[in-house]
Order: C-alpha cells, then structure tokens, then sequence
C-alpha cells in the first residue's frame, strides 16, 4: 500500500539478478539521476519505485541501483547487509561492465555478462 498518492515504475530487475530480497520501502535508488527510493517489495525479476521525483521518467529512463550516485553500502545497510555480499551475489544474467578509473561509462573497458562466473 503506497503511503501517499505517488507515481510507480517498474525496474526489471529483482531478487533473481542479486537486488536484495529484504530491500525495504525507502532504499535508495536513482532514475535518470535523480535519487528516489524503492516501494514495496522486491520480486523476484521486478522491484517497484518512487517516480514522483522524476516528472520524465517513463520505459527507457536509466537506473541505478547502486554505483556513483547510489552508494552499494547504502543499499546494503537498507537491506541489512553488507556491499560485499550485494556484489558477490549479483546473477550471471545481469551484464557486467567493468570501466577504468577516468574513462567514460560509454567507454568500457571490458564488457561481459559472466564477469568470471
């Protein structure tokens, strides 16, 4: 039950890519750079966001569950864990991109969706 009327997206991605099954109402998550939270709970291939703060946001908005913007270790003590175990646990289905200090993310360094799994 949403605690206020408030706009939902749906993110492809749950419990079965390495998102955090007891991510709560309230972890961080950004939407085309915008930070916003989770509501609800994490399925297994969907979680379901706040998208009141992003006005544009629509299919095709990027995410991030964690990275620059979202810190790992925020998700992790959300979801009452640590950011070790949030990164061990990420599915071999979620493709890795793996890019040096300094260069660009339109850069990468090394794509794979195996990442050594």
């Amino acid at each position: 039950t949403a605690d206020r009327p408030m706009r939902i997206g749906v993110v492809a991605c749950g419990y079965a890519d390495g998102y955090p099954r007891h991510a709560p109402t309230g972890t961080p998550i950004a939407v085309d750079g915008v930070m916003t939270r989770v509501v609800g709970r994490v399925s297994m291939d969907m979680l379901t966001v706040d998208l009141t703060p992003c006005p544009n946001a629509g299919i095709g908005s990027s995410v991030e569950l964690w990275g620059d913007q979202v810190k790992v270790d925020d998700v992790a003590e959300a979801s009452g864990t640590i950011g070790y175990e949030l990164m061990c646990a990420l599915a071999r289905r979620v493709p890795v991109v793996i890019v040096p200090p300094g260069a660009s993310t339109m850069q990468p360094a090394l794509r794979t969706g195996s990442y050594g799994r």
